[in-house]
């Protein structure tokens, strides 16, 4: 069938989307313990988890785990959804999923962090998602700061360390043509090739000059003094100075 795409058994084409009004029927018998009303409610928002983890498919992770990961935050959040506040249900979903995904990530990473920042990004990450119940929004980093009695900086370092780390290929934009990767947006300007091929030859050309030139050059360049104060210190004539810096120039610019 063309357009099908299962993703552990389920067909993507035919998951259907819940209107919000039904959703919050559906939510309000599903937590007074109507079963059927809870199972419409994971399948009506399917959906929803697949918008969701097209966002982690670069990360080298099977799609089925992804949604199944998935599905478990979507899971969570019909059970914690706070049906009193007006807030949709999708705006309070998005994050328990994503955030539900990046905890698996972060479990199956490779790179190892210090256990007590990890236990501090996991209480962190906790109390955000109490607060997200109980206030149908995330918390600032002061906020989290402030439950944890710790300064917002350990905060703010122990989340950066759990998270997930981005190929230099990963794609940031297309639009049809040239895709632009994580690369082209971190590029050191001042270290290219270019840049390193002309600071070699500009080493090798002082190294060919006289010892003498070299000094005037230091004290000229680097120092920031006149040709008259470079002359007082090494004892010659302002004319001799300014003969040498010229044939020393002279012979860089060659060697270039």
């Amino acid at each position: 069938m063309q357009g099908k795409v299962e993703i552990c058994g389920v067909n993507t084409s035919k998951l259907k989307v819940l209107p919000n009004e039904e959703t919050m029927k559906l939510l309000e018998r599903s937590q007074k313990g109507d079963k059927n009303a809870r199972d419409e409610l994971i399948s009506g928002n399917l959906r929803l988890v697949l918008s969701v983890i097209q966002r982690f498919l670069n990360r080298g992770e099977p799609v089925d785990d992804l949604f199944q990961v998935g599905c478990v935050g979507l899971i969570k959040s019909i059970d914690n959804f706070d049906t009193t506040k007006n807030v949709r249900f999708s705006t309070y979903a998005v994050p328990m999923i994503i955030g539900e995904i990046r905890r698996y990530l972060r479990d199956n990473s490779v790179i190892r962090v210090g256990r007590a920042m990890r236990d501090t990004a996991y209480r962190a990450l906790q109390i955000k998602e109490k607060f997200i119940c109980e206030n149908q929004r995330e918390p600032t980093i002061e906020e989290i700061a402030k439950a944890m009695d710790l300064p917002k900086e350990d905060i703010v370092f122990a989340l950066d360390s759990i998270v997930d780390p981005v190929s230099l290929y990963d794609p940031v934009y297309s639009d049809g043509g040239d895709t632009i990767c994580v690369m082209d947006q971190v590029a050191d300007d001042k270290n290219t090739t270019e840049t390193m091929i002309e600071r070699i030859s500009l080493k090798e050309s002082i190294s060919a000059l006289t010892d003498r030139e070299k000094h005037i050059l230091s004290l000229r360049f680097f120092d920031g003094k006149t040709q008259m104060e470079v002359a007082d210190e090494i004892g010659i004539s302002q004319a001799q100075v300014s003969r040498l810096e010229k044939n020393a120039l002279k012979q860089i610019k060659k060697q270039i």
